[in-house]
């Protein structure tokens, strides 16, 4: 991880492909695109390694967030459980679909506990985001268990985790509706671009219409195409799709390099006697992106942090100070800033987010470090990762 460490001449061909015979626009014009349709490509690939019926690109991670809610019925007034740690367009998406964001703690998994999402569910509550951080996932038959119970939705963001599978079956692809993330730091990249997955045929009919403007994609005029519902502008281009494709290509090798590098240095750190791992519920279906491992205080934990970056170990990210990643530094949405007034202003009972009280995902988070898996490492620089880091330690 990022996939952009393995660009290549596959990339360049796809891009030029478009180029030179192509359109950039994803629908329609088919007379001056000589049969290229790089979305339409990426998005039966994406189904067939997925083993899902449906697949929608679109624009971002984000959008994917936001179309997928949208498509599931998901919206104004809805309480969607979501974690205290994850990229901040989690938590943003379920603003902005007129929803109400409610916080539940985490486990050591680093993903939502079946014990946290079954604490806060009220009357109100219509699905959970099921965040799967840093290439790993959640325990996913308990908390389908819990969903189950309440009749919840279960949402899989599982953008940070493509390649990734529980027992068998991909990761974004378990619950109700799935997104994936293509930017430029992700596992495959597009560029730009996200995904919507399900195996719902009316979630899929409502994310290919919502994310562009209500279209419903019914022959080949697009003026003359009905507007069953509104919607916006997600829409992924040609462009984007293309580098995508020939990404998704290579995703079986990504993971394949990542989990071997993983592996060695893991291995190597479990030697180190106060160094603890992460909770994987199914490890054979990591994507190993990252390998998160926990230190025995917070203090110690700054400490090796410090010490990692001081002997050369880079891409170590100690989460729990990160302006992007966790809630204690999200005064934004704590304070609901915005330039314009959003919905949620709108509801007298609306949560108090500057009173969030998470203990058990403050006492993970704060002994928690992530190091990033590189793809361009060669055995040279593991080894001399593996003596850096035990320098640190020393």
């Amino acid at each position: 991880m990022p996939g952009f460490e393995l660009f290549g001449p596959e990339e360049k061909k796809e891009v030029a492909d478009v180029m030179e015979n192509g359109f950039t626009f994803r629908y329609n014009f088919d007379h001056m695109r000589n049969d290229r349709w790089k979305t339409r490509e990426m998005e039966a690939l994406l189904c067939q390694k997925m083993n899902a019926k449906h697949a929608h690109l679109v624009s971002s991670g984000t959008a994917a967030l936001q179309t997928a809610m949208a498509a599931a019925g998901i919206g104004a007034g809805d309480e969607v459980i979501v974690p205290p740690f994850t990229f901040v367009a989690s938590v943003e998406a379920v603003f902005m679909a007129g929803a109400v964001p409610i916080f539940a703690e985490i486990d050591e998994t680093l993903c939502l506990s079946p014990e946290g999402i079954e604490a806060v569910i009220t009357p109100k509550t219509r699905a959970i985001n099921l965040v799967h951080m840093c290439g790993s996932m959640a325990k996913m038959d308990e908390i389908k268990a819990v969903c189950d119970k309440y009749n919840l939705v279960i949402l899989e963001d599982a953008c940070q985790a493509i390649g990734g599978s529980y027992k068998g079956q991909a990761l974004g692809t378990i619950g109700d509706v799935g997104c994936y993330s293509f930017d430029s730091v992700k596992t495959i990249t597009c560029g730009e671009g996200g995904a919507v997955i399900t195996n719902s045929d009316t979630i899929y009919n409502h994310a290919h219409m919502f994310s562009d403007h209500g279209h419903d994609h019914v022959g080949n005029d697009r003026g003359a195409e009905d507007h069953p519902i509104m919607g916006l502008n997600f829409r992924i281009s040609e462009m984007n799709s293309a580098m995508g494709l020939a990404q998704l290509r290579k995703l079986d090798k990504i993971i394949d390099i990542q989990r071997t590098h993983k592996k060695i240095i893991k291995e190597a750190m479990a030697e180190i006697p106060e160094v603890t791992f992460r909770e994987i519920p199914d490890p054979a279906g990591d994507s190993a992106g990252f390998l998160t491992f926990f230190m025995p205080s917070e203090t110690r934990t700054i400490e090796i942090n410090k010490k990692l970056a001081e002997n050369g170990v880079d891409g170590c990210f100690y989460w729990y100070i990160n302006n992007w990643h966790y809630l204690n530094q999200w005064k934004h949405i704590q304070e609901l800033k915005s330039p314009a007034a959003l919905p949620i202003t709108l509801i007298d009972d609306k949560p108090d987010y500057t009173q969030v009280s998470v203990p058990k995902s403050d006492a993970i988070m704060s002994r928690t470090i992530s190091m990033l898996i590189k793809l361009s490492w060669s055995e040279e620089e593991i080894n001399q990762r593996i003596e850096n880091i035990k320098r640190a330690f020393a």
